[in-house]
Order: structure tokens, then sequence, then C-alpha cells
């Protein structure tokens, strides 16, 4: 089909090892796009080759700093300047997502904003991966694909052969999430996957001062699920808080695998047997032996040739 072929993959400079693996799987060739930078550190992108009549999907996840941000808004707008027919940001990391609520006063809702800026660069349309919170597909007034993560997490897990498996919350907030993880596991294991819950006290972001299992891990091979590892002292917390219950083995499994400031040394002398996460943002394998990293690749391929092609894009993938 024609309008399965009018469309071209461009990557900013933290999504390219991603989008190769895309374009790898749509059997195309990945697009050419120029940063220059200046001396003060303002820089702008310009396409190599023509975009005009073409879907144009741009990879790059907007992970701190606010550059990679900056960079994706800037290639929308040279993409809809250079009269591309349609413009597709594919955000593999949707940054500021934490920031999705006004919970405190005088504060901004960051996600909101980011949503706002998108839009009005130009944006057509959003691809993203395991939003912090679902309802900030609310904050967008173009449609917004969200892929979860558990589609290429969930086959690993399950691979292990665990026999006394049990998926662990981290915290009350993401007992959701990881009760569809629970769910898609016991599909694939045909055994029952049970779920126990973490509560967790932070008094201020990136701290955590106490966790409580909620439920019995003794014996049992634990995953935690989460959507975020950021400084991963909760995650590692846990970790100590399940072996300490009994548990045969902890590991953790996200999405994004954030990784800041001295996480990976804290995976690396924690309890944890490994962390798997996905490739949505740019990590170096060897920051730490315990990482094991999945590709999303594929469930980002398919989406796009489904929007391509104009067909559903399944449950399969989007749960």
């Amino acid at each position: 089909m024609e309008a399965c072929n009018q469309f071209k993959v461009f990557a900013g400079s933290k999504g390219e090892a991603l989008a190769k693996g895309i374009c790898e799987e749509l059997g195309c060739q990945l697009g050419k796009i120029h940063l220059d930078r200046f001396s003060d550190g303002e820089f702008c992108s310009y396409f190599e080759e023509s975009v005009r009549g073409q879907s144009v999907y741009l990879v790059q996840p907007t992970c701190p700093s606010s550059d990679n941000l900056m960079e994706l808004l800037l290639m929308i707008d040279a993409a809809k300047r250079a009269s591309a027919y349609k413009v597709i940001a594919v955000i593999p990391y949707f940054g500021w997502a934490r920031q999705d609520r006004k919970d405190k006063p005088r504060v901004s809702i960051g996600a909101k904003l980011v949503a706002n800026m998108l839009q009005a660069a130009g944006a057509d349309r959003i691809i993203t991966v395991d939003l912090h919170a679902e309802q900030i597909q609310g904050f967008f007034d173009i449609p917004v694909d969200h892929i979860y993560g558990s589609n290429v997490l969930a086959p690993y897990i399950a691979s292990l052969n665990l026999k006394k498996l049990i998926v662990a919350s981290p915290d009350v907030g993401g007992s959701k999430r990881a009760s569809n993880f629970a769910k898609k596991l016991h599909a694939m294991t045909d055994h029952e996957v049970p779920m126990v819950i973490c509560y967790k006290n932070r008094p201020d972001f990136n701290k955590v001062s106490e966790i409580r299992v909620l439920g019995d891990v003794y014996g049992k091979d634990v995953v935690l699920f989460d959507d975020i590892a950021d400084t991963a002292g909760t995650l590692c917390k846990a970790a100590e808080v399940m072996q300490a219950g009994g548990a045969k083995s902890v590991r953790a499994v996200v999405t994004h695998g954030v990784l800041s400031g001295n996480a990976c040394e804290k995976i690396e002398n924690s309890v944890l047997e490994e962390l798997v996460c996905t490739d949505s943002l740019p990590i170096d394998p060897k920051c730490c032996s315990k990482l094991h990293i999945v590709s999303l690749a594929h469930s980002i391929a398919y989406t796009i040739r489904a929007i391509q092609c104009h067909t559903s894009v399944s449950e399969t993938n989007m749960r």
C-alpha cells in the first residue's frame, strides 16, 4: 500500500540508538538530521533531506536535561516549516510526567506545560511509553498512542521460569500497574501470580524514610515492578525489606531506567539479583553488571506501521 510508504523516521541526539532499532523493524533507513551548536550553548536542528508531504516520526526522549525537550521542539518546528504532511513525536520517556497534578499550593503542572509546548510546536500525534500517570493523555488535544513496557518486559521474566513468582509494587500508587503486570505474567506462565504492595513514606523528592511490605514474600521469587528507576533508592530499600521477609530472590523490573546520580552504584551494591529495563532512555550497559536491557523497537515499529496503514493498534501491543 502506497500510504504505508510515505513516512520517514528521524532521531534526536538521545533517541538515535532506539530509532535505528525501529528502522530495522520497519525495513527503512534512518533519516538524516543535523544539530548545530553555538559556543553559548544555543543549538538548532535541520533536516538534510526533503520531508515534503511525508509523515515524519521524530524519536527523542524528553529526559533531563531540558535540552532534549528543546531539541525535540525544534525538530517538530523544522518539520512543519519543511511542509511535512504529519509530524509524530515518538517520546519513549515523557519527562516531567511526575508533575501531573497540583498536590500543593503554588506549584506548576509540568506535564501539562510540556503537552502544550509540543502542540504549540506543531506535533500532530504523540507515541509514548508508560506515562507515569495515564491521565496525562488527557492533557493533549491530539491523538496519543500509549504503549505499555510490560509487552517486552513480561516475556523476559516469563522466560526465567521462576517457580514461586510474585509481583510487588514498590508503592501504593503503582499497585494498578503491578497488578496488570501480574495478570500478563499469569497469562504467559499459566501459573497464578500473586501480588504484594509496599507502603512507602517519602518525606521529600527522591527520599524514602520507611518501607513496609503488605503481604507474604517468604520463599518467593519477587519481581518489583515500577515505571521509573531514578535514584533507585526505593527499589534497593524495598529489596532489602523483601529479603528480610524471607524472599528467595528479588529483582526489579522498570520501563524507564533514568538512573540519576549514584543509582548504578546503589544497584550494584544492593541485594537485587538484577535490574531489567527498556531502552526508552540511552543507558550504558556497562554502568552496572546487574543491568539487563530489553528493546522497545518492535512495539514502537508496530505502532508506526498501524498508524501508517490505518489499522488498529491491537490490545496486545497497547496493554
